[in-house]
């Protein structure tokens, strides 16, 4: 989730999905219109990509998996699901219900996933309350086993949408004491105090506070060629991952009890639930 646009936030989501790759199968759920969205550009073996998954008809776990693109990691290969068409077709309609693309993922079997969220944080949560309504951000915490990570970027301009973010959060309720941040340094050189004080000031009200150092690679070709990143950036994905898995073992214990499987539509096996279709009874919104 991004404080603000330009967050450094599928940046974070490819980091933390190469890194969590080393304890099992992990993907990235690239949730933005594929005009907007840099992931069509970065796996080094595409899949089939969402288009493939039909949005009125039940599908295999096969076919979730062949959707799915490839990226390499340091410890394998790891996966996004994202938009392959070409630019001039018209736009996919993708699910904005969180509880569908838990759905998708729990269809293709993934052991973590991560999802690249695109709205605006602060925006979501003020503008849900104002229309007494479940706002998106609030629905993906509500997730099981659902550890939000907090993006923003090391400036002083970024940590000032950040600290809104948080304020609006713990406003809302929302579960802080399990949130990790991670602030994205877009520049060589030390961080400006403002964003030392900021994230000192942090570190009291989330579960952690984690700096993704500039990386040259990411700046020029973002996450394409993921295995070429530098060691620095690759300890800070580690560093993620081992914040993001303490946070939930801290709120669901060691090791994490099983995920909770949405049911299947009838007569289709349990990994044929479209996310272009509405949740069956049973399936958790």
């Amino acid at each position: 989730m991004g404080a603000s646009g330009g967050s450094g936030r599928s940046t974070v989501s490819g980091l933390l999905a190469a890194s969590l790759s080393t304890a099992g199968s992990a993907i990235v759920l690239d949730t933005a219109p594929r005009l907007a969205s840099p992931w069509p550009a970065w796996p080094a073996k595409p899949g089939a990509g969402l288009a493939s998954l039909p949005p009125d008809e039940p599908f295999t776990r096969a076919q979730v998996q062949a959707a799915a693109s490839e990226l390499p990691g340091p410890g394998g290969n790891w996966h996004v699901l994202t938009d392959h068409q070409e630019w001039h077709h018209g736009q996919l309609s993708l699910p904005s219900a969180p509880a569908a693309w838990y759905q998708l993922a729990s269809g293709g079997g993934w052991q973590a996933v991560v999802a690249d969220t695109t709205h605006p944080v602060a925006h979501d949560i003020v503008t849900a309350r104002a229309g007494r309504r479940t706002g998106q951000t609030a629905a993906w915490c509500s997730l099981p086993f659902a550890v939000p990570v907090l993006c923003a970027l090391a400036t002083g301009p970024g940590v000032a949408a950040l600290q809104t973010a948080v304020k609006a959060a713990s406003a809302e309720g929302l579960p802080l004491q399990r949130t990790v941040v991670a602030l994205s340094v877009p520049g060589e050189g030390r961080l400006p105090p403002p964003v030392k004080a900021a994230a000192t000031m942090l570190q009291p009200q989330v579960s952690a506070v984690v700096t993704v150092p500039f990386d040259s690679h990411v700046r020029g070709h973002g996450m394409a060629q993921a295995d070429r990143l530098g060691r620095r950036t690759y300890e800070a994905g580690a560093a993620l991952a081992a914040a993001v898995l303490d946070a939930a073992h801290r709120a669901w214990g060691h090791p994490l009890p099983a995920a909770p499987v949405p049911a299947a539509l009838p007569d289709a096996p349990a990994a044929s639930v479209s996310p272009n279709q509405p949740a069956p009874e049973g399936v958790l919104t």
